[in-house]
C-alpha cells in the first residue's frame, strides 16, 4: 500500500508534530518509508488538489491531509476551513478512497499546539489511523 502524507507548510510548528505523528503510527503499523508519500503545500488550502494528485497521477491508497488554521481577526479562517474539508470529502468521494483529516481548527496557537502533542492524542496520528481503518473496509 501507497499512502499519501499532505503537509502544509504554514503554522509548521504545529503541522511538523502532526506529521511525525502520522509518519510514527505507519511505522508501528508495519510501513516502510518508501511506501509513504510527503507532500509539503504552502498551506491548508492547497491539500485538496495536492490530495487529487496524489490519488490520481501517484496511485496512493490513502491520503493523510495534515494542517494548522488558526483563527485570526478576520473571516478567512471561516473561508478556509470550509474550503479545506470540503475539498477533502469531495476528493475522497471522487476517488473512493480515504482521505483522514488531521486539519487542525483552533482558536488559539496554544489550543493547535496541544493537538499535536507527541504522545496517542495527536490528531495526525488520529488522522492516519482512520485513514488506515477506512483502508480495511475498502480493499
Amino acid at each position: 500500500m501507497k499512502i499519501g502524507l499532505v503537509v502544509a507548510m504554514f503554522n509548521r510548528e504545529v503541522t511538523e508534530r502532526l506529521e511525525d505523528g502520522a509518519k510514527k503510527f505507519f511505522e508501528e503499523k508495519g510501513f516502510k518509508q518508501s511506501d509513504l508519500i510527503l507532500w509539503q503545500v504552502p498551506g491548508a488550502y492547497e491539500i485538496p488538489l495536492a490530495s487529487k494528485i496524489l490519488f490520481s497521477q501517484h496511485k496512493v491508497d490513502a491520503v493523510v491531509a495534515l494542517g494548522a488554521v488558526i483563527k485570526g481577526e478576520t473571516k478567512h479562517f471561516d473561508y478556509v476551513c470550509n474550503a479545506v474539508e470540503r475539498g477533502c470529502s469531495q476528493v475522497s468521494l471522487e476517488f473512493e478512497k480515504p482521505v483522514g483529516f488531521g486539519v487542525l481548527t483552533t482558536d488559539t496557537f496554544e489550543q493547535a499546539w496541544a493537538r499535536s502533542c507527541l504522545d496517542n492524542t495527536n490528531k495526525g496520528r488520529e488522522a492516519a489511523e482512520a485513514a488506515y481503518m477506512m483502508l480495511q473496509k475498502v480493499l
